[in-house]
């Protein structure tokens, strides 16, 4: 979220980075001369890199916007011109490395780095096998010590396994769960593709950031004291609660298969990564973060998951930050970089337009991504599961307040490494070039040029953007064998589940959907860019879960029956705009304006020809509605499934509100209900009777 190919396409194969390359020795260089020359020349590189701060070529480069950077000491720039050829660049081959060369120099992920990168995967198992034997098993000795075989007995009918692998007991602490959705929803999809997108269309989207401040808001007041007061395990059990058994079943479909959907883009976008500065291939490293995910999140249940979520919180910070200030340090300071961006037009903002085509508009980032983040971030089974595990409705709202804040932050942070990413190559766009063969590799190119001479650093890069995975998949894993257990499996069985099923089928479950991930990253390959995949794909369940979620707290008078015809229709009509986008995507029919990049200071060889197709030869194609902003998916499903309910209510008929719950309805909508009667119950007594309920319906 490219500047040489369509601009929603990450190109034909991420899992090598050697893009168009020209010939660079003769038919009588050895290949070691080859290796050796790549490795003195690109350690050059580096060097003037970080002493002189610029990566400019040596004769001042004029830019596709006008403007002219900083000249520098480096060799005269090859420039692709029409009068240019292929043949210019071979009789050049022996002076200047050629993109294949400089792709595979870049690749030296050192000893200290590998120590670095596996020392993050090490704690994460490790927590996840303390929590997962070690706690549980103090625990059972305590209550064994404590009040003997009884109180253990008790436990187990209270159905502590659930509550405990589900929501930790409902014991977690404040700021923990705050890193922990932090850590979940900035996945590997924002750490790269938001900078990536900064650098490609400029700084419309930052604007996202003032969307966190209002979904957060709305979530407080709206969302919140509704959930948190009913204490359910499953937010789809509200679904029952307030519509009947059918929506319930609908929801946790749409769930499953949105977050099936986003799981593999979160595994793909880290792999990237690593193929980027290791030349790992993408199938290689993807079995092994899934394989240790798999485990961590399968012994440990949610509190393994948000204590690794924790660490990796702290790494995902920590290389950021790096990434940020070194390379603004290299290329002369902050005032630079910004120069440098307002220069080539990178300092935008969304248009102020009514048209729903153009990619960002101002009415799309902050009314259709307030919509999209409403549902993404805050009113989700993964999130409330998260401010479910918090002892109170008070505490669930600090965490709510810390969350936003935090999230702000570090998406602060991935869109100014966006600024310093066409900063460092204002002049030699390493995309057109081909020096990074999928745009979404921009970023860690960036970081072996910025930290590639520090041992270490790299490591802790690729191990903040593996962070970002594992938080992502291991929430989502843990989300999923919530709600196949709670809202699928539990209702299809005529006797209650024991404890031992319980951990059987919670366990089981988790460690199916991790590894089916790994075979849905192929697909994920073959498809656009990440962050407009991430949120058109997802789009299809959220849409019409938006709805159902809104209409629930805040339209007491829908009834289910309604609600179930606006969902379907709802989800086919976005399953239908999003299928047709993305294979004209894939066909290149859907071309979106992009902002110019010059590759004047390059000092390497590269293709002509390619560049003077992807940079000269790019024409934006004509609007239609498949050109829909991908912000405005959410909220069009939402608002589809509301209309259309509504409409069906004129069939239906109106739900009867002396019959409704005001607990299940938002605070600022209770007036509409008539008065009644309550009495005040005590917590324990109130979940005493809930299990007690369920115990009998389940007999």
């Amino acid at each position: 979220m490219s500047t040489t190919t369509d601009p929603m396409e990450l190109g034909e194969s991420t899992s090598t980075l050697a893009g168009s390359t020209t010939t660079t020795t003769t038919s009588t260089t050895t290949a070691a001369t080859t290796v050796v020359n790549a490795i003195a020349k690109t350690v050059a590189i580096i060097s003037s890199t970080v002493s002189g701060g610029s990566t400019t070529g040596a004769s001042p480069a004029r830019t596709s916007s006008g403007t002219t950077p900083t000249p520098s000491s480096t060799p005269t720039p090859t420039t692709p011109t029409s009068s240019h050829s292929f043949s210019s660049n071979l009789e050049d081959a022996e002076e200047k490395l050629s993109v294949k060369d400089l792709s595979q120099a870049l690749q030296h992920f050192g000893i200290v780095d590998y120590l670095v990168f596996v020392a993050m995967l090490a704690v994460c198992a490790v927590i996840g096998f303390y929590f997962g034997f070690i706690e549980k098993k103090q625990k059972r000795k305590k209550l064994a010590g404590k009040d003997g075989a009884g109180a253990a007995g008790l436990e187990e009918r209270r159905g502590s396994e659930a509550l405990d692998y589900l929501v930790g007991g409902r014991q977690m602490k404040v700021f923990p769960v705050a890193l922990s959705l932090v850590a979940s929803f900035v996945s590997g999809i924002s750490l790269l593709g938001t900078s990536t997108e900064i650098y490609v269309y400029g700084t419309q989207y930052a604007f996202i950031l003032v969307t966190l401040a209002i979904s957060g808001t709305i979530s407080w007041y709206i969302f919140l004291p509704v959930f948190c007061n009913l204490q359910l395990t499953s937010t789809y059990e509200y679904f029952q609660l307030r519509y009947g058994a059918g929506i319930r079943n609908l929801g946790s479909v749409l769930f499953i298969v949105g977050t099936m959907v986003w799981l593999p883009v979160c595994l793909y976008v880290p792999a990237i990564t690593y193929n980027q500065v290791t030349g790992t291939g993408i199938h290689v490293i993807t079995p092994i973060v899934c394989t240790i995910c798999t485990f961590y999140t399968c012994v440990g249940g949610l509190k393994a998951v948000v204590w690794t979520d924790v660490i990796q919180s702290f790494v995902m910070f920590g290389s950021i930050l790096a990434v940020c200030i070194k390379g603004t340090l290299d290329v002369g300071g902050l005032g630079v970089v910004l120069q440098r961006n307002e220069d080539g037009g990178r300092l935008n903002a969304p248009e102020w337009t009514w048209d729903p085509t153009v990619r960002l508009s101002m009415l799309s980032v902050v009314v259709g991504g307030t919509l999209h983040k409403i549902q993404s971030s805050d009113v989700n089974q993964v999130s409330i599961q998260r401010f479910l595990s918090l002892p109170s409705y008070n505490h669930a709202k600090r965490c709510m307040f810390i969350f936003t804040l935090l999230l702000m932050f570090l998406l602060s942070c991935c869109n100014y490494m966006g600024l310093v990413s066409y900063a460092v190559y204002h002049d030699c766009d390493p995309i057109s070039t081909k020096l990074a063969a999928a745009s979404d590799q921009l970023p860690s190119l960036l970081m072996m040029r910025t930290l590639g001479s520090f041992p270490g650093l790299p490591g802790l890069f690729v191990a903040g953007v593996f962070s970002a995975a594992l938080s992502s998949l291991s929430t989502g894993l843990n989300s999923l064998a919530c709600v196949i257990t709670q809202d699928i499996v539990r209702p299809l069985l005529r006797t209650p589940l024991t404890e031992r099923q319980t951990a059987f089928w919670l366990r089981a479950i988790v460690v199916v959907l991790g590894f089916s991930c790994i075979g849905l990253v192929n697909i994920v390959e073959k498809l656009g860019m990440v962050v407009p995949l991430a949120t058109t794909t997802a789009a299809v369940s959220m849409g019409p879960l938006l709805g159902i979620y809104s209409m629930g707290v805040g339209l007491p008078w829908v009834k289910g029956k309604s609600v179930m015809v606006g969902s379907l229709v709802s989800f086919l009509a976005l399953a239908w705009i999003c299928v047709r986008a993305q294979l004209a995507q894939m066909n290149g029919e859907i071309r979106y304006p992009k902002l110019p990049v010059s590759v004047d200071g390059c000092d390497y060889a590269f293709d002509n020809v390619t560049v003077q197709e992807t940079i000269h030869s790019y024409r934006p194609s004509e609007r239609n509605i498949y050109h829909l902003s991908f912000f405005w998916y959410t909220a069009l499903g939402g608002v589809i499934c509301t209309v259309v309910s509504l409409l069906a209510s004129l069939f239906f008929g109106w739900e009867d509100l002396n019959k409704m719950d005001p607990a299940l309805i938002t605070p600022c909508m209770r007036r509409f209900l008539p008065n009644k009667n309550y009495q005040a119950v005590n917590m324990e007594d109130l979940f005493k009777r809930k299990t007690e309920t369920e115990a009998q319906s389940a007999s």
